[in-house]
């Protein structure tokens, strides 16, 4: 009898110290997921997608087992500019109508110190998946007005168009594209 008491009181206490489930706060319109690519060398062409959809865990007191999925809607591509947009969407650069999303799951959080973490993990996009790796930040986490808990973070990667099987030539100043990660999640 005693040891199936101390195999409870294991269980029990192993279940509460699991990450916390947040899920990526889009309805609020407090995540977003944007890019920025040179024009000719001489400006930033800055965009986002307007859709997108995602969850992550996370524990303050084992950050190493943190994890995130992500699954953004291609189609919603927005620069500002209804031609551009047309284009960007077509088969010359992320051809939606056979690719529609873009997803990216985590494979590790390696923490740095000072809220900084390196995520890595497997990004899909134009049917093309490769290993990137995210530099991040968090922002910060408490209570919220509504009862809820939050947890927010920003980061930072790149990579060459032609690594996703994106071959149109924009000129040598324009072969590398950088995402701006900016996530708030609502604990579930």
């Amino acid at each position: 009898m005693k040891k199936l008491a101390v195999l409870l009181f294991a269980a029990l206490v192993g279940t509460t110290a699991q990450a916390a489930v947040y899920k990526v706060d889009t309805k609020g319109a407090h995540a977003f997921v944007q890019f920025r690519i040179k024009h000719l060398g001489y400006s930033w062409l800055y965009g986002r997608f307007d859709k997108f959809d995602g969850s992550f865990s996370y524990d303050e007191a084992k950050p190493e087992a943190s994890s995130i999925e992500m699954t953004v809607d291609t189609t919603s591509l927005n620069s500002n500019h209804a031609e551009r947009d047309k284009h960007l969407r077509g088969k010359d650069f992320l051809n939606v109508d056979k690719f529609p999303t873009a997803t990216f799951k985590s494979s590790s959080f390696e923490p740095k110190g000072d809220g900084k973490a390196l995520l890595k993990g497997e990004l899909t996009l134009n049917g093309v998946t490769k290993p990137i790796a995210i530099d991040v930040a968090e922002i910060g986490g408490g209570k919220d007005p509504w009862g809820g808990y939050r947890q927010g973070f920003t980061g930072k990667t790149e990579f060459k168009l032609k690594d996703f099987g994106i071959d149109y030539d924009l000129g040598p100043a324009s072969q590398t594209v950088e995402l701006i990660l900016d996530v708030e999640g609502v604990r579930q």
